[in-house]
């Protein structure tokens, strides 16, 4: 399976640092991903749903380690580079973002 679309969404958190949408294969999209500065640097959180225990489980993530791997590095990747050229967005500019179309 193959990452064929990333976009990235900066957003100026503290922590969170951009959302993204991914699109597998040209054919099927996952919304919601997320870029986070962790305690040991910048990872990839999978979009998730807030439980009513007030845990979250993931909705969408990779099956193998093999996968989570060449995500996490195709998404930090185009992250640097959308870093590095614009301006982030305000959280309020983030949740409304466009389908990658």
């Amino acid at each position: 399976m193959d990452i064929t679309d990333v976009k990235v969404f900066p957003v100026d958190e503290e922590k969170l640092r951009a959302y993204v949408t991914i699109t597998l294969d040209n054919c099927f999209v996952v919304r919601d991903l997320k870029v986070i500065h962790g305690n040991t640097g910048l990872f990839v959180a999978m979009p998730a749903k807030k439980r009513k225990d007030g845990t979250y489980k993931d909705i969408a993530h990779p099956l193998n380690a093999e996968m989570r791997e060449k995500m996490e590095r195709i998404v930090l990747a185009e992250y640097e580079k959308t870093a590095r050229a614009g301006t982030p967005m305000k959280r309020s500019d983030a949740e409304s973002y466009p389908d990658p179309e």
